[in-house]
């Protein structure tokens, strides 16, 4: 199957769109979006999954631990998707890395997340942050 950028919608939360607004590319208004966040562990390394035209419109959701050292661990779907595009949905999220959250003393603790990701077609970008 040959395989295209196309862009795909992640969420975690809100996006503030006047940060997207600054960043140089989609993938770093995606971080900057969470920048100074607590409430989740915040992404500061994002790679865009690489997936076929075919699944345009399909949503994997992805359920995963973000450790203490901010790696992204035990990745599984949530729900009911075609078994390749969860493989590089999820090739691609291992990549990932995150600011841990940490308790009341600072000490970084693992921390459960949930994941959507919503394969959409925009040319000429490889990564939409969307609100979902």
């Amino acid at each position: 199957m040959k395989k295209s950028a196309l862009m795909t919608a992640l969420s975690l939360g809100l996006l503030a769109a006047p940060l997207a607004l600054q960043a140089k590319t989609l993938e770093e208004a995606y971080v900057e979006s969470y920048r100074g966040r607590t409430d989740v562990p915040a992404p500061i390394s994002v790679i865009a999954p690489q997936v076929a035209p075919g699944y345009i419109g399909t949503t994997v959701e992805l359920v995963f631990i973000v450790d203490e050292q901010g790696r992204p661990t035990d990745i599984q779907a949530r729900n009911k998707a075609d078994p390749d595009l969860v493989r590089e949905v999820a090739k691609a999220v291992e990549k990932w890395r995150f600011k841990p959250m940490t308790d009341a003393e600072g000490k970084p603790h693992a921390t459960r997340v949930l994941l959507p990701v919503h394969i959409v077609d925009e040319p000429g970008s490889s990564l939409l942050v969307a609100a979902n």
